[in-house]
């Protein structure tokens, strides 16, 4: 299981009886085939249309990038008080966590729901990024190029082979990750009660080990995220699924880069 939960249900979807590619037969066994009586049993799933391959994925993952930042450069252009920040913010967080848990669980990844979740993502990701640029100038280009290299970098690392996906690799990657969203959830009530919180996000020195913890969690769910896609590609995986594999790298690129844009932040204090 990955720590990304669309990628989890990826790979059940794709491991099953239309997603394995199977040897032709020989030349007895055509002979055998057709004469033996036809099937008047139950039907039986019907084979993909055309399998996945990694252009799809690729062409897929960029054109929901491609809306992500053209929804976060209307959001930063048009996002000049402090009050548009927060309605933006509001209406891109909300929209995209509703709309990306229902992704992720009834797995209805297609060309509408995915550019949807891009655009929703695009107006948070604009409007944290413009306050945080009216704090700290340059630092949105930093964060952009930070997520960038990391995101190189653990896909060179995965391709020659440093990192091996196992089963107990995925698991404590995905344990990780649900101990640390379980400990912003835990600082986000403890706000109810003190002003920093656990001091999670609240600068200084446990934010940045925070910050870089998370960072390196969400560096290894690409490598989970890259190899899901690889395995789902060697399975023969429906041609469709390439929007849910677009779909779950998003999320790990948007999560990477916000956890970098809190970092520099938290630096720059």
């Amino acid at each position: 299981m990955s720590g990304n939960p669309a990628l989890s249900r990826f790979t059940k979807a794709t491991s099953g009886p239309t997603a394995t590619f199977r040897p032709a037969p020989e030349a007895g066994q055509l002979e055998q085939m057709y004469n033996q009586p036809s099937y008047r049993g139950p039907a039986t799933p019907a084979a993909p249309s055309r399998y996945m391959t990694l252009d799809d994925v690729v062409m897929r993952l960029g054109g929901m990038l491609a809306v992500l930042f053209a929804a976060g450069a209307a959001a930063w252009i048009a996002n000049p008080t402090k009050g548009a920040y927060t309605g933006l913010i509001v209406i891109g967080a909300v929209g995209g966590i509703g709309l990306g848990l229902f992704i992720s669980f009834t797995m209805k990844a297609n060309a509408a729901t995915c550019l949807a979740y891009s655009a929703l993502e695009g107006l948070l990701l604009g409007a944290v990024s413009r306050a945080f640029e009216a704090q700290y100038r340059g630092i949105v280009v930093q964060a952009l190029t930070g997520t960038v290299m990391v995101a190189a970098a653990v896909l060179i690392v995965y391709k020659v082979g440093a990192i091996r996906v196992t089963p107990r690799f995925t698991r404590i990657v995905f344990a990780a990750t649900l101990g640390a969203f379980g400990l912003m959830l835990v600082n986000l009530v403890a706000y109810i009660f003190t002003p920093n919180g656990l001091g999670l996000r609240s600068g200084g020195a446990l934010a940045i080990v925070f910050s870089v913890i998370c960072i390196v969690i969400a560096a290894m769910n690409l490598v989970i995220d890259f190899d899901m896609v690889e395995q789902g590609i060697r399975r023969g995986a429906d041609e469709k699924f390439a929007w849910y594999a677009s779909f779950a790298i998003v999320v790990t690129l948007i999560w990477l880069y916000i956890e970098i844009l809190r970092l520099l932040g938290n630096l720059r204090n």
